[in-house]
This record gives structure tokens, sequence and C-alpha cells, in this order.
């Protein structure tokens, strides 16, 4: 999953994504190098990565912030890219947002969630996401109207925020120090798509994941 057209690392935060992998990283543009972080799967994840040309990362302390910030470590251009592992996301669409942050229109370029069917976002999460996208649109004057779940930003810089959550508010910590920092945000609407057959979302999958992701944002905020 690298060759020579490779501009920008793309590193995707796992935890049994395994049935997934094949056709997301089939289609992932030249322009991106794989990074696949394995945060504590039980399934195949690791070694599918591997067998298709991805770099492997395992990061051994659970939660999406975690996963996230190891990719960065791991990551080896000046460009980053991250996208869930679940086949929601078509990574054709990172390459506008690669191309803000590349031709300096932007420090961080990011996707706005747009369902393709129903049933692909379910209310619980779209609700709690919602409500915390207008707190922080109306506290603090946050450009962006999702909370970054597809994003292109400058690797050092990112890593210069000195983010500390390792959870499920690492999205939130994020917007709100680039939004303090006066970060330029580009936004991009992006497809959203049903995740792949066989994979279960920590986050919407449930009513409990999704209050669990809630309380991870709130903390954040408090």
């Amino acid at each position: 999953m690298t060759t020579d057209a490779a501009i920008c690392d793309l590193v995707l935060p796992c935890r049994d994504e395994g049935p997934a992998l094949p056709a997301l990283l089939s289609r992932i543009p030249v322009e991106f190098s794989v990074v696949v972080v394995d945060n504590g799967s039980r399934d195949d994840t690791a070694a599918v990565a591997a067998r298709l040309g991805a770099r492997v990362v395992v990061e051994p302390v659970p939660g999406y912030g975690s996963a996230v910030h190891a990719g960065l470590l791991a990551a080896t251009h000046d460009l980053v890219a991250v996208m869930d592992g679940d086949g929601s996301f078509d990574p054709a669409d990172l390459l506008p947002l690669l191309a803000e942050v590349r031709e300096g229109r932007a420090d961080m370029a990011v996707g706005r969630r747009r369902p393709t069917g129903r049933g692909t976002w379910p209310w619980h999460a779209r609700l709690g996401n919602a409500l915390i996208v207008a707190w922080l649109r109306r506290t603090i004057g946050m450009a962006a109207h999702d909370i970054a779940p597809m994003r292109v930003a400058r690797r050092q810089a990112m890593l210069d925020l000195a983010l500390q959550d390792r959870r499920f508010g690492y999205p939130v910590e994020l917007l709100q120090a680039v939004t303090h920092a006066g970060w330029r945000i580009s936004e991009h609407d992006v497809d959203y798509h049903p995740r792949a057959e066989g994979t279960r979302s920590k986050v919407s999958g449930s009513v409990s994941g999704t209050v669990r992701t809630a309380r991870d944002f709130w903390r954040v905020l408090s």
C-alpha cells in the first residue's frame, strides 16, 4: 500500500475491521500510504492488513485517540489523513481534502457526513453528534458542522497540538484545539455509507455505545 506516488499517510484506526479491509484497501488512491493501527482486534485485522500491503502498527492501549496518536507517531510523510477503517467512507473523498491542505488553502480539511441511505447514521448517534457540534459552534465559534470523521492536516502541526484524550473525546479535543489556535478549516461533504458487512460500530452500533461516546465528548468539554 505504499507507492512512489504517495505524498500522504492515511491512518486507519481499526478494531475488528478485518471484513472491511479487502474492499477498502483496494480503493485507496495512490497518493496515500496506508498505516493500519490495530487497536485490540480479536479478529484477523492485522493479518489482513499486512497481507494487503498496509503497514501495521499495534496499539494495545484501547481507545480511538490512542489509535490515532499511534498512527501519527508512525507516519513518515509531512501530510497525514485519518479515516475510519470500517468501509463507511470512500477513500477517494480524501483527495479534495488533501488538495486543500497541500496547496495551502487550509490548515486542516475535514469531511461532513452525508448519509447515503436510511439507517446509515442511527438517530441516537446523529443526535449526539448534532448536540456536540452545536455547542462547539456556539461557544467557541468552530467552523465545522461535523466532528471531522475524515481529515487531512500536516503531521507535525497535529503533534504540536499535544492532544491528551485517548478515547472517543479525541475529535472534540482536536476541534477545540484547532479553533483556539486559529487554524483555517475547510469542510467538504462526504458520502457516509453503511459499514462493511461483518463489522459493528463501537459508537453508533447501540444506544449504550453512543452514550459512552457522548460521555467522553462531554468530559473533554467540561
